[in-house]
């Protein structure tokens, strides 16, 4: 059978590989806390930890210095209720975070009560927050007094002040710089692979993990008293051809859901496994932000069409708008407007981002700051302006207006599943913490900064209090042969072949409307491709090795959402969820958490109410009486 590596081979590559191989060698480290995913929330996490005196070794797949999500950088600093210049109270705040559909209540009201002082503890790590540079002076927004940069497009009806912009491509790097000041042992470019448990034994105390290094093969064995997991949220399992959708989002091929998959068959609690959505935000499969006008960074862009004519709404999606250029009710009702007056006549497309119809200095903070700082834009940018665009001159075409999302068929799990936790940010397995996007119903940036050194202080305290145990060689030994089988044959299917099958069985059969019958047969599809094609599947550096095991990931993961989404007998529309067989959306008896974990190697159901975390301002201080937090700039 003839593959792509046999291709390339015979044209005279691959070049050799630049690294020393070294598939048999095993590492052994020992430490107290134990950070899996070194991303926004990782860093924090371990800098908590490390902070506390412990020993801290730290987990990242890719290069810490610019991993993750935020790792390019950030816009916005959001919900920041006890910044100086907020309006809110952080205990009302957070509350009204929590009454949006299946909230994580405890998350957010961490993130209200702790991300300022988080934010202000990163500018002494070196993080830029202020425009103390006068740069942006009388701009909107900006206070002469602190320098802070609110952002005017959460301040659509009344200013509340609770998000401030930033400058988030100085974060990482600052991150990265304080956890090696602070001793914490980094290991980039190693996958984790699994939890390890006391005696091997599924939902017992998490008491280490494994892991492979991406450029040498080297096995890794990581001894812990506390684990916290940071690693992405559920992987790309519907979409399987980066060659002809394109591939340009700010979540990468990385984020394959190995975090899900190791805590799932520890035996740790799942929920909001059911919930998926088409693709939304920063997809390289749809004409959206990356040729023009249409999502956050864009700050108060106005709109027109091929003709110069003006569109009744300001470039912002998703809060709302403000009342002087709208009555329609809201945004979604005027995009849908806008959209109808396209298919008549009135408006002719292409529509374009006016930025020369700005104020210069508005339209400089949104070009150099919004769009220079937010994850990968920074390169669009200056690709831009490398190529002659010219912001006082030129318009910035899109055509997202018209297009709208992605088809329903390609579909991501975005931001819902996860870890269910309390309020220590504690899974139910001893030992086993999460934060960031770990967690379920996670929000963004500055959620998974406080989350994470949040969890970091928790974990730190459970590593004094508890003793080492020891590891158990056979669950070594298991997991070192399955990470390494493919390597072990020299011809099969590669892991793009694998995940094409994957996302092909997802779009079938786990798309936007389901049926018992269909999600069976996805089951059965699932299984029968970790049977008959699993053992199949090979690679022939330490690369492909890491593609084919985050592949193994994606496939566990779709396996875990179709067994949520049979269990939930109801169609939910804050959770994109639609089942045929059972149309009635949202019935009270249904508006509940499921649950989902491995039980003796068995899929167990279970239910939490939505407000299992009770009284959010009273449970956060009796569980954080020793937090001493100061709320000043």
């Amino acid at each position: 059978m003839t593959n792509w590596n046999d291709i390339v081979e015979k044209a005279g590559y691959p070049p050799e590989w630049p690294y020393p191989v070294e598939y048999d060698k095993e590492q052994l480290v020992e430490t107290d806390v134990l950070i899996l995913g070194g991303g926004i929330a990782g860093c924090w996490a371990a800098i908590s930890a490390a902070r506390k005196g412990v020993r801290v070794a730290l987990v990242e797949k890719s290069a810490t210095v610019r991993s993750g999500a935020g790792g390019p950088g950030c816009d916005h600093w959001c919900d920041a209720p006890t910044n100086p210049l907020s309006k809110v109270d952080p205990d009302e705040w957070a509350q009204k975070l929590a009454s949006m559909p299946y909230p994580c209540g405890i998350g957010y009201q961490i993130q209200c009560r702790e991300n300022y002082d988080t934010l202000v503890e990163l500018e002494k790590m070196g993080g830029k927050i202020r425009d103390t540079g006068d740069e942006y002076k009388g701009s909107e927004g900006r206070d002469d007094k602190t320098k802070f940069m609110i952002s005017p497009r959460y301040n659509p009806f009344h200013e509340t002040n609770v998000v401030i912009r930033v400058w988030g491509t100085t974060f990482k790097p600052a991150l990265k710089k304080e956890c090696e000041r602070l001793g914490v042992r980094i290991y980039d470019r190693v996958m984790a692979t699994s939890l390890l448990t006391e005696k091997g034994e599924q939902g017992k105390r998490v008491i280490g993990a494994t892991g492979v290094n991406s450029r040498t093969g080297e096995f890794m064995v990581f001894k812990t008293k506390a684990t916290i997991l940071s690693m992405s949220g559920a992987g790309h399992m519907w979409i399987f051809n980066t060659e002809l959708a394109g591939y340009s989002t700010m979540h990468p091929r990385a984020v394959s859901g190995d975090g899900i998959v190791m805590a799932w068959k520890a035996g740790a609690e799942l929920t909001m496994m059911e919930k998926t959505g088409v693709n939304r935000i920063a997809g390289g499969y749809k004409h959206k932000w990356y040729t023009g006008a249409g999502d956050a960074s864009y700050e108060n862009v106005p709109l027109v069409d091929a003709n110069g004519k003006r569109l009744p709404l300001i470039n912002e999606p998703h809060w709302g708008v403000k009342p002087e250029i709208s009555d329609l009710g809201g945004m979604r009702g005027l995009w849908a407007k806008v959209r109808e007056d396209i298919l008549k006549g009135e408006y002719a497309l292409p529509i374009y981002g006016d930025f020369p119809s700005m104020k210069k200095i508005e339209r400089d903070v949104t070009w150099n700051l919004m769009l220079g700082q937010e994850s990968t834009t920074g390169i669009i940018t200056s690709t831009f302006n490398d190529s002659g665009f010219d912001i006082s001159k030129d318009l910035l075409m899109a055509y997202n207006l018209l297009e709208g999302t992605s088809p329903p068929q390609w579909r991501e799990s975005g931001y819902g599943p996860g870890l269910m936790v309390n309020w220590d940010l504690k899974t139910n397995l001893d030992g086993l913490y999460a934060a960031g996007t770990q967690i379920f119903s996670p929000r963004d940036h500055s959620f998974a900064a406080a989350t994470g050194r949040y969890a970091g202080r928790k974990a730190a305290d459970y590593s004094k209090q508890v003793a080492a145990s020891e590891i158990s060689k056979e669950q070594v030994a298991v997991e070192k042969v399955r990470i390494y089988a493919p390597i072990k044959r020299t011809e099969g299917i590669d892991w793009k072949e694998l995940h094409a099958g994957i996302g092909r069985a997802m779009q079938f059969f786990c798309s936007e409307y389901k049926t018992e019958l269909l999600l069976n047969m996805g089951l059965d599809t699932l299984n029968e491709i970790e049977e008959k094609w699993v053992p199949q599947l090979f690679a022939i550096d330490p690369h492909k090795l890491v593609r084919s095991l985050e592949d193994l990931s994606i496939l566990t993961n779709a396996k875990i959402i179709l067994h949520a989404s049979l269990a939930r007998k109801a169609s939910s529309q804050p959770l994109d969820f639609h089942r045929i067989d059972y149309p009635e959306l949202d019935p009270p008896e249904w508006n509940k958490f499921l649950t989902v974990k491995l039980e003796n190697d068995k899929v167990k159901i279970g239910e939490k109410p939505l407000d299992y975390a009770g009284n959010l301002k009273d449970n956060y201080e009796a569980h954080n009486r020793d937090y001493t937090g100061v709320y000043q700039d």
